[in-house]
């Protein structure tokens, strides 16, 4: 059951990631646009070669959602270069690893090889940026794939709850659909719409290109432009998205899930996005309420009064709006206004309250904890490069993001709490199970 809530962890840690020592990085920009960064590291003989476009979820046409999701699998099909389907097998073949991912605001790919097959990971990836095979052969196929994915992800217990979160909290801006898509929308999507997109979205200057681990910094920029020097420029990407109107009035909603049988309760609020400093703040909030079998609302609603068979709280990290939830399961016959009461009386102890020394040197030591583990291997490094670049404009976050956190002050926390989370700014729902027919 405990898996059920914290499925959200890796995403809240993934806008939270800190690192343990100073990272080093030297940047440059190719004339294509292409803006490169390089970390040389030479403690162990691995490297890592990735690229972030700058296209997620939420870019496109919202009767065709879905599509960078998509071209997460799509762009492994191969290129001029690369047969159908080798993408995938010459990594292992060459002793790496391999993966991508998206989200609403980026796309992601990234390999890790022995340092020796540096120049194979950039010949990779450029062959994916160069002269990709897109045709309806490898749209068909990516098609069944995410379609299976959907059904793996969404039909799971819970699997619901992100899309219950969306659908509740943004009426008009694209976050309100999901990564995924609609695949209605994907199967009616023609071979030509999706090279427009792609034509839109994977130019040189709608990306940045991270390579990390055990490397010489000037020999690798020499090979970066071997291989990417004549990828041509892309398209200027603009976006204009509708904004939301402010939640002024706390209101109810309820979301079905056929395959739960323990409804939960969702308290929410739509937040500002990560890179505003009061998101970090609402960072600490969320781990003073509910990070460990210590926390508040822990002890408190599992520990002390048996009240839930679990709880946790959310800062999901988006660029334009943060989501911020409460998410707790009831123990036996417990209703989940009892819940919604328990929960709003500690969060008016935090606007209305000083948190304690304690609990304030125990949060500063778990975000230090934070810092120390975080960025332990090149590929997180290098992950962390291409998100502070990309989605917070501000690449030297790799060193100084922690000392954010430790210039927050406990008057702070009072006055953000009171700022975004009272009553009136929330969206309560209800994620039940599926009435019988």
């Amino acid at each position: 059951m405990k898996k059920i809530i914290l499925l959200f962890s890796a995403v809240l840690v993934s806008s939270t990631a800190l690192n343990a020592q100073q990272v080093d990085f030297t940047e440059f920009d190719l004339d294509n646009g292409l803006h490169v960064i390089l970390h040389q590291d030479n403690s162990a003989p691995v490297v890592t070669t990735s690229v972030m476009y700058d296209v997620g979820g939420k870019d496109g046409d919202r009767e065709r959602t879905g599509f960078a999701h998509f071209f997460e699998h799509l762009l492994f099909e191969g290129s001029k270069n690369i047969g159908r389907g080798e993408f995938m097998k010459i990594i292992p073949a060459n002793g790496g690893s391999f993966n991508a991912n998206t989200s609403q605001d980026r796309t992601y790919y990234y390999e890790t090889f022995p340092s020796n097959k540096l120049e194979l990971g950039l010949w990779l990836e450029s062959e994916r940026m160069l002269h990709p095979v897109m045709d309806q052969i490898g749209v068909d196929t990516q098609n069944e794939v995410v379609k299976e994915e959907k059904r793996q992800r969404y039909d799971a217990p819970y699997g619901k709850l992100l899309k219950a979160l969306n659908d509740n909290l943004f009426k008009v801006h694209p976050y309100k659909d999901q990564v995924i898509g609609e695949m209605e929308h994907l199967d009616a999507a023609t071979l030509e719409e999706f090279r427009e997109y792609h034509k839109t979205y994977y130019g040189p200057n709608n990306a940045v290109l991270i390579v990390a681990g055990d490397i010489d910094s000037a020999e690798t920029e020499k090979l970066v432009r071997k291989y990417f020097d004549e990828v041509p420029t892309g398209n200027v990407v603009e976006r204009n998205f509708p904004m939301e109107e402010p939640i002024t009035e706390n209101t109810k909603a309820v979301a079905y899930d056929e395959n739960i049988q323990i409804p939960m309760l969702l308290a929410t609020f739509r937040t500002p996005g990560f890179a505003n400093r009061d998101s970090y703040v609402l960072d600490m909030i969320s781990t003073y309420l509910s990070d460990g079998k210590s926390s508040v609302l822990y002890k408190k609603l599992v520990d002390d009064q048996k009240q839930a068979l679990q709880t946790q709280v959310i800062n999901l990290g988006q660029v334009d709006y943060n989501i911020f939830a409460i998410l707790a399961l009831p123990l036996g016959e417990v209703e989940l206004d009892t819940l919604l009461e328990e929960i709003e009386e500690e969060i008016t102890k935090v606007q209305n309250e000083l948190i304690s020394e304690r609990s304030y040197q125990k949060l500063l030591n778990k975000f230090e904890n934070q810092f120390v583990n975080s960025n332990s291997s090149i590929a997180g490094i290098a992950n962390s490069l291409a998100r502070y670049y990309m989605l917070y404009g501000d690449v030297n976050l790799i060193n100084e993001q922690i000392d954010i956190y430790r210039s927050i002050t406990r008057e702070e926390i009072q006055m953000v709490a009171k700022k975004y989370l009272s009553k009136n700014q929330r969206v309560d729902i209800e994620y039940l199970p599926e009435p019988s027919k």
